[in-house]
C-alpha cells in the first residue's frame, strides 16, 4: 500500500472576505474529490482571506497510478486562473517507511 499527499499553497486573486474565499476554494476541493476520488480539504490559513492551503491524500497499491493521480491533481490546481500556485509539497509513503 502506498499513500501520496499533496499540499498546495495558494494566493487568491481579488478576494476581499472569507465568504469570497470560500467561493473560490470550495469548488477546487470539490472538483479534486469528484474527478480523482481523493480526500481533500482546506488545511491552513482559514482566517486569511487571500491565502489558502489545500491538502489531499490518495491511497493506491501501485506507485505508477499514485504518481499519475498526483500529477493530474497538480495540473488541475495549477490551471485554475483565479489562484496563483505558490508552492506544491509532495510526499509518497510506502510499505518500507518506518
Amino acid at each position: 500500500m502506498y499513500v501520496g499527499t499533496l499540499s498546495f499553497d495558494l494566493l487568491l486573486g481579488d478576494v476581499r472576505s472569507l465568504k469570497e474565499k470560500r467561493s473560490v476554494v470550495r469548488p477546487i476541493v470539490a472538483e479534486l474529490i469528484r474527478k480523482y476520488a481523493v480526500s481533500a480539504a482546506e488545511v491552513e490559513h482559514m482566517d486569511l482571506h487571500r491565502r489558502a492551503v489545500i491538502g489531499l491524500a490518495v491511497v493506491s497499491g501501485d506507485t505508477g497510478h499514485l504518481t499519475d493521480v498526483l500529477d493530474r491533481c497538480e495540473r488541475l490546481v495549477a490551471a485554475r486562473p483565479e489562484v496563483e500556485l505558490l508552492s506544491v509539497r509532495r510526499r509518497l509513503h510506502g510499505e518500507d517507511d518506518e
